[in-house]
């Protein structure tokens, strides 16, 4: 069964930063590209950022170019989403996915339960 565990979220003033980790179990980590996505309430479910299974290819949503970092360490079956210069219209439920490397939902067979991010001006 596939599990992914998103962790690190919280509240955080604008300016700052936060570091989101999404723990993989039950599947191939490496042969997985991994995507980040956030979903603010209201609003429908947007790419963030995608890695593919080696780590060598990243992508991010314009938003975010810059100022987030998204990373894989496929020993401990991990992929983080470093998260600087914080604004408050980064508030949003951030998801981990595993699947293809896309900026589609509809690309990515599996997902965490999210963690919430809260960015206060």
């Amino acid at each position: 069964q596939v599990q992914l565990a998103e962790s690190g979220g919280g509240l955080v003033q604008a300016g700052g930063s936060l570091r989101l980790s999404c723990a993989a179990s039950g599947l191939t980590f490496s042969r997985y590209a991994m995507g980040w996505f956030r979903q603010a309430p209201g609003k429908e479910r947007e790419f963030v950022a995608s890695i593919s299974g080696s780590g060598a290819t990243t992508a991010s949503a314009d938003s975010v170019k810059g100022r987030f970092t998204i990373s894989r360490d496929n020993a401990k079956n991990t992929v983080y989403l470093q998260m600087n210069s914080l604004k408050p219209e980064d508030t949003a439920v951030y998801y981990c996915a595993a699947g293809l490397r896309s900026r589609q939902p509809y690309d990515y067979d599996h997902w965490g339960q999210g963690t919430q991010v809260t960015v206060s001006s």
